[in-house]
């Protein structure tokens, strides 16, 4: 049985102790899960560990042996290699290409590509996988894609892989699947790390489970003997949640409601209703189908079945310039891809979902947009030396707060927020929060989706529970504590 050990770890950022003093072993033969909310020190400690970070002091430890990196492939070379979330092939190439890049078979000065397909397929066969090593990349499926990552760090014979949300962008079939490849290389003598927020999966494929919180180890865990509660304890410790502002009033009236919609394999035969100034929460695990119920409700994509009715008026075939025009706005998970346009002024994409107020007549308003961006750049405290600096300067923060102005110039009815906390500090945080309350003093509602739930119960009057594309319950947050919340979205049968 080999060993991982890292002893005494420390990493400081600027203000902050991203690992503080982690001693921890991972052993092959197992599926070693690594826990932690967003900002616990996880994805530190895999970096540290991988070499793309270097530690301010502690040990690196395999099979007793300590190691020293001076970067990634010093990391890679001594037999660790990790699999990220997003992956790195290229659509172009063939299976086999991909997984031997830069370490063809060759005959002279020449590929010989014969060799080199029989040489993947030697891999693919070894680790159990039925799959065309002459297939083009861009043909396979996203769970394919994921196997083939798997495949390719898997042909440098490494010792340590981590494997960082593999199942993120995966249907529960194709999950099932890469679980019975994951559970072959276990009897590899490989040590298995295995990073993940789906809490469910836990109890089906991990053997333990390791959990930092701010930085420091919080425990480590066998699945046989774990609960759901003894999880989240050693994720959460004891959370204060902040009160929501006892001045937010919900009208009776409704402003949106979902009928049955369904997008398969996304979510199926979800209804809701949302009434005037209400900031609605939903909550669920990765892969419950949350993001893209959102994202169909605003017409980005097209459900299969169900209605959607706005401000009392059926919406015939939502797409999003329609949706916009009827005041429905949504900032995206991705600020940064879908929310937002890097290469432009801070002022340009302020005004970028209002150019039909801007330009009636075919030519931009330029005093217009200029006073559109100072608004925003005024009422929510957009810290930026001016609105012709680029979209790059900006922290994340005032990015989040750029893609929120830039729909609150169209004067929203309703507002889809969809990760609005990701990647940004706490100060941030609570001026987004601030945002979203600000406007439901203005009877503007809200619909906010956030893979951290204690946010959640912070922000929300209601909050809808949504598991495997279904609705599945409806929660109060004033009588809910994190851990029942994440008990309902892992599921009560656990």
């Amino acid at each position: 049985m080999s060993s991982l050990t890292v002893r005494n770890i420390i990493k400081n950022f600027p203000g902050t102790r991203a690992l503080d003093d982690v001693s921890i072993t991972f052993e092959s033969g197992k599926v070693n899960a690594l826990l932690g909310k967003n900002g616990s020190g996880k994805s530190t400690l895999v970096k540290v560990i991988n070499g793309a970070y270097q530690a301010d002091s502690g040990v690196i430890e395999l099979d007793g042996v300590p190691l020293e990196f001076g970067g990634p492939q010093d990391a890679f070379d001594q037999g660790i290699a990790t699999v990220y979330q997003e992956m790195s092939l290229i659509p172009g190439l063939s299976v086999a290409e991909n997984i031997l890049i830069g370490r063809y078979e060759t005959n002279g000065p020449f590929v010989d590509w014969k060799k080199t397909y029989a040489k993947a397929q030697s891999l693919l066969d070894e680790m159990g996988i039925d799959m065309p090593v002459r297939e083009l990349v861009v043909n396979l499926s996203v769970w394919q894609c994921q196997v083939v990552e798997i495949a390719k760090a898997m042909s440098c014979r490494p010792r340590v892989i981590f494997l960082d949300e593999p199942t993120s962008a995966l249907a529960q079939h194709e999950t099932q699947m890469l679980f019975r490849l994951i559970r072959e290389l276990k009897t590899k003598d490989v040590i298995i790390i295995y990073i993940t927020h789906r809490l469910q999966e836990l109890w089906e494929i991990a053997d333990t489970s390791t959990v930092l919180l701010d930085g420091r180890l919080t425990g480590k865990i066998d699945m046989a003997d774990a609960q759901p509660k003894d999880i989240l304890k050693l994720m959460f410790g004891d959370v204060t949640i902040k009160n929501r502002p006892a001045d937010l009033i919900v009208s009776d009236e409704t402003v949106l409601e979902v009928k049955n919609l369904t997008r398969k394999p996304w979510f199926r035969n979800v209804s809701f209703t949302l009434k005037k100034g209400e900031v609605l929460g939903i909550a669920g695990m990765l892969g419950s189908g949350r993001t893209e119920l959102l994202r169909a409700i605003f017409g980005a994509d097209q459900a299969d079945e169900g209605s959607i009715v706005l401000d009392g008026k059926v919406i015939d075939k939502p797409n999003p310039r329609i949706m916009s025009q009827l005041g429905l706005a949504l900032t995206p998970e991705d600020r940064k891809s879908q929310g937002l346009v890097q290469i432009l002024s801070i002022k340009e994409n302020l005004c970028h979902a209002s150019l039909d107020l801007l330009a009636p007549t075919g030519f931009v308003d330029t005093k217009l947009e200029q006073r559109y961006a100072d608004r925003q750049v005024d009422a929510l405290h957009i810290k930026t030396p001016g609105t012709d600096m680029p979209m790059t300067s900006l922290s994340g923060g005032n990015q989040q707060k750029v893609v929120v102005g830039k729909w609150l110039n169209i004067g929203p009815k309703v507002i889809f927020l969809d990760e609005p906390s990701r990647g940004i500090d706490v100060n941030a945080k609570q001026q987004i929060f601030q945002i979203i309350w600000d406007q439901s003093r203005k009877g503007v509602s809200s619909v906010v989706v956030s893979s951290e739930l204690e946010e959640l119960l912070e922000v929300c009057h209601r909050i809808i529970i949504m598991r495997q594309g279904e609705f599945v319950d409806v929660i109060c947050p004033e009588d809910t504590t994190i851990e029942e919340l994440y008990s309902h979205c892992i599921g009560s049968e656990k």
